[in-house]
């Protein structure tokens, strides 16, 4: 398998050089956030107030941990059904988002967004999350601790496939 080595914070030409369908090993930091961490960072938005981490060029994987066991980094790490966050996503893309990670479609103020603004979509493949926590070389709760496995944590990755789906 040819795989495009992928080093995140993405920047602007690195997601120019993508195209839907090619095969990215991601390293670098990304955030989780699912449902409840996106009505957050929205409302934050709105208030003007800043955001729990600096999203310029920013990548986020729609995931909600699961406890990591004795001697473990993380518990098993699938992604969430990314059609969940649409109603927040144009918004978080508009303010520096440039990367998302998850699985299935994504609405057409998504796709709109990611064109106008110069955002990708990953995709993974559900049901490995034991298998995508290998992949996570560190792990720390960052925001929103009071929302459990849901709270925003900033993952550090090394060698995630993915499939480039949108852009």
């Amino acid at each position: 398998m040819n795989a495009i080595d992928i080093a995140l914070p993405l920047c602007a030409q690195t997601v120019a050089a993508l195209n839907p369908g090619d095969i990215v090993r991601i390293g670098g930091p990304v955030y989780t956030a699912r449902d409840a961490a996106h009505r957050r960072m929205a409302e934050s938005l709105v208030r003007g107030e800043p955001l729990p981490f600096a999203i310029a060029g920013q990548t986020i994987y729609y995931a909600g941990p699961a406890p990591a066991r004795p001697g473990q980094i993380i518990g098993p790490c699938g992604p969430t059904t990314s059609a969940r966050m649409d109603a927040y996503t144009p918004q978080l893309i508009k303010a520096g988002l440039r990367g998302m990670i998850g699985k299935g479609e994504r609405s057409d103020a998504v796709r709109e967004a990611m064109r106008e603004y110069g955002a990708v979509y990953f995709g993974v493949v559900g049901g490995a999350a034991a298998l995508i926590a290998r992949c996570v070389k560190r792990c720390e709760i960052v925001a929103y601790e009071d929302l459990g496995t849901e709270a925003i944590r900033r993952l550090e990755l090394e060698g995630l496939i993915a499939i480039v789906l949108g852009k």
